[in-house]
């Protein structure tokens, strides 16, 4: 149940069912092994020995003798198996492909934990520490996982663990006798034996349920492309750099309407003029119906030196490489490096990995982008029309990839992307009819009031009332393209910056921005700008026609002041009373920067701090409650004849306690002298420490029988030295169970029973009895 957790990581989760059958088998073995009986070493290495063959069988049966036993070639296998899953885990995204290596990974991890539960709460009848393996299976696939609905695997892992718990309890109650003994109920039946698996029951429930609806109070930490704790693009802490999905439709809302346009980063670029001198994080290239995101793309180290030519380039296209510095804010960190696209090389510390199809850096290891200086050398490509529109037709593969679109699409995309570019003779007369159709003709109007939409319908509403922001326009244009059968994806990173007094150019908050990237053989991944009021419109897109309505290319179409200005980037429509009432737009792809504080609050760092201490100190609760038990007991009372009784009495359960912890369970039926002969015969003590056993008994003989108790010294020294007298005489592992977990600690579940008993009888008692008077006739 707890390997369910597991199952967001990999695509397809068929190999849930193989290890599920695995696990019976090895499971069977252990059962089978008990009921010979074979001693619990040779019952663990009978299941070791079986899961080996069934690996083997279901991996390596090639490489092996008979299909099952392993021999050196098979080892040698497994080890290039695990090697191969390993590098498979670096270069996948999740939810990865099931490939060998990482099947055996999964299968394998899952078969190695449930060995050691089986072995702990089975063959060793410790139940309790049988949860911490199950712990860490859960919190390895949490912790890699995005998925949200980790809560239903916490509560299976959970609903398992208490099962478990219980199961051992009903096991352990046919055997404590009086211990639980009540007054028999009708036909003869101790309801004691069942009140406290009621009970227990209970306290599950109430414990899990406490455990599923704290953290929902506790202060989220997500975030996401842009946010500065660079939780929303990639894996931080996993090895090798694994790229999780980006959504830029998460939280997009609560950034576009922000009122301060923050610096995010300031950049010196030897390119003249800044209309072209968009920054991109990453690129979206898997459309599922409702969003645009990264598909599965391999990781490898940054090239040295120059990088690779960017895919469909050709020789004839005039480029020129330029250098771009780049230092980000000290509050700005994210996974994804902002560069100018396509970059040919960059200059950075750290640790940063490549993606070669987008060309994009993702950092590795809780790498971010937090107050970094990088410089990037780029191509500033300047294709002709004539060459977009003589541009041969793509590969088929690319063309199969990059047009690819779901069933779930709205017949009105393609509808609509037909009629706008109807008389168009090739793909790029297509692709400039589209932009147009965004920017000039179709009667489109940015607003970041919109809502962003979630589903199918999402763009099919665009279209329909025609107002939205950069996602809208870019998942629009894209979507189209891909309809009409050119190669298309969304880019998102930020928009040309203001120009400052020093040479240098600020990007703030507000360019953040989403923008379809269109494919065309020869020139390769080619921008164009959709958005209205956003952007710059590129150089060819606009063919030189005097009837040609596109504005003038060399000036972004968001107004860029003439002169350099010493402020950060604002909206030209913005007066200063709009500010006031706060009407200013902002833009952003993504879900946004926070504008307060820097870095997660406070409070935040101190819900997951209890949150990780609660987690470290259950499995330890035992041990801290009967710690705290055994000081109470012995503490300073007793010394005078009002506290002589309770002294005494609290001595004596200390040690019948002790000494069930080494497993001399309490028999209530004797008497504390037939029970002080009990536990020096079971526990082997001798003979200072049996003296002490009597000396107890005895002082408490004298409380229970005579008519003044008078105060009994020294017994908390001979308590003690009764515990170090059990301690001795029992094995290593019985100690650490003693210490770790105490079989008297039980008796919470009892008090917890009796006062839920209690307050039952209470509200009984409040409950008015109405009894119907008898209509029989005297």
């Amino acid at each position: 149940m707890a390997a369910c957790a597991l199952l967001p990581l990999v695509d397809p989760a068929t190999w849930i069912l193989q290890a599920a059958f695995l696990l019976a088998v090895q499971s069977g073995v252990g059962a089978a092994a008990r009921r010979v009986p074979l001693a619990r070493p040779l019952t663990v290495a009978a299941q070791v020995l079986v899961t080996l063959a069934l690996l083997t069988l279901v991996f390596a049966r090639e490489h092996a003798f008979a299909g099952l036993i392993p021999g050196p070639d098979a080892l040698r296998f497994f080890a290039g198996l695990l090697e191969q899953g390993g590098n498979d885990v670096g270069r996948y995204a999740i939810p990865a492909p099931l490939s060998d290596g990482i099947r055996l990974m999964l299968v394998g991890g899952v078969l190695v934990i449930g060995l050691l539960v089986d072995t702990l709460a089975v063959t060793f009848r410790s139940a309790a520490p049988a949860g911490l393996p199950l712990l860490a299976l859960y919190s390895v696939a949490a912790g890699l996982s995005d998925d949200g609905d980790d809560w239903l695997w916490f509560l299976l892992a959970a609903a398992g663990y208490l099962m478990l718990l219980l199961a051992e309890g009903r096991d352990r109650l046919s055997q404590w006798g009086r211990v639980f003994g009540g007054a028999p109920g009708p036909g003869g039946e101790s309801p004691g034996a069942v009140a406290p698996a009621r009970t227990g029951r209970r306290i599950g429930v109430v414990a899990l349920s406490i455990a599923l609806v704290v953290p929902l109070g506790l202060p989220a930490m997500n975030g996401g492309l842009l946010d500065p704790t660079g939780a929303g693009a990639g894996s931080g802490t996993g090895g090798g750099g694994t790229i999780s999905a980006v959504n830029p439709l998460v939280s997009l809302r609560d950034s576009l309407n922000r009122d301060e346009d923050r610096q995010v980063m300031s950049v010196r670029s030897e390119l003249t003029g800044v209309s072209d001198l968009y920054l991109r994080i990453v690129s979206l290239d898997d459309f599922d119906g409702t969003t645009w995101k990264p598909s599965k793309r391999s990781i490898t180290t940054v090239p040295d030196g120059t990088f690779p030519t960017p895919p469909g380039l050709g020789t004839d296209i005039e480029r020129t490489e330029i250098g771009t510095t780049v230092s980000t804010a000290d509050w700005y960190a994210q996974n994804w490096l902002p560069m100018p696209y396509p970059p040919s090389g960059v200059s950075i510390r750290g640790n940063w990995r490549y993606e070669p199809v987008g060309m994009t850096l993702v950092g590795d290891h809780g790498q971010n982008t937090r107050g970094l200086t990088y410089e990037v050398r780029s191509l500033h490509v300047r294709p002709t029309a004539e060459q977009l529109a003589d541009a041969p037709e793509p590969a088929p593969s690319l063309r199969r990839e990059y047009t690819e679109l779901p069933d779930s699409l709205p017949a009105v995309v393609s509808r609509t992307a037909r009629e706008v570019t109807e008389g168009a003779a090739n793909a790029y007369d297509r692709a400039v009819k589209l932009q147009e159709y965004f920017t000039l003709t179709g009667g489109f109007e940015y607003d970041t009031e919109v809502d962003v939409g979630s589903d199918s319908q999402a763009i099919a509403r665009f279209l329909r009332d025609r107002q939205g922001f950069c996602v809208h326009f870019s998942f629009a244009m894209a979507s189209m393209a891909r309809s009409l059968g050119i190669p298309a994806r969304v880019a998102v990173g930020f928009a040309p910056g203001t120009p400052q007094a020093d040479g240098t150019v600020a990007v703030g908050l507000r360019d953040a921005h989403a923008w379809p990237e269109l494919y065309f053989e020869g020139v390769g991944w080619t921008r164009f700008e959709p958005t209205p009021t956003r952007g710059s419109t590129p150089s060819y897109t606009v063919q030189d026609t005097a009837e040609n309505t596109l504005p003038d290319p060399a000036r972004p179409s968001r107004a860029t002041p003439s002169e350099p200005s010493a402020q950060p980037s604002a909206s030209e429509s913005c007066t200063a009373e709009r500010r006031k009432l706060g009407a200013c737009e902002s833009e952003s792809p993504q879900a946004a920067l926070p504008t307060g504080d820097d870095g997660p609050k406070w409070y935040a760092l101190l819900g997951w701090a209890l949150a990780g201490l609660a987690v470290l100190v259950l499995p330890l609760s035992p041990m801290l409650w009967r710690t705290r038990a055994r000081a109470v007991r012995l503490g300073g009372h007793g010394r005078s004849e009002a506290g002589t009784a309770p002294y005494v009495l609290a001595v004596w359960d200390e040690l019948t306690d002790t000494a069930w912890d080494y497993g001399i369970a309490p028999d209530d039926s004797l008497t504390p002298r037939g029970a002080a002969d009990r536990i020096v015969r079971l526990g082997r003590l001798g003979p200072d420490a049996a003296a002490s056993v009597h000396r107890v008994a005895g002082a408490v003989e004298q409380v229970l029988y005579a008519p003044r108790p008078r105060p009994t010294t020294g017994l908390t020294d001979e308590v003690r030295g009764i515990a170090a007298g059990l301690r001795s005489s029992v094995d290593r592992r019985a100690r650490a169970r003693a210490v770790f977990v105490p079989r008297s600690s039980v008796r919470v579940v009892w008090a917890v029973s009796a006062w839920w008993a209690g307050v039952r009888g209470r509200l009984s008692a409040l409950r008015p009895d109405w009894h119907r008077p008898s209509r029989q006739q005297g």
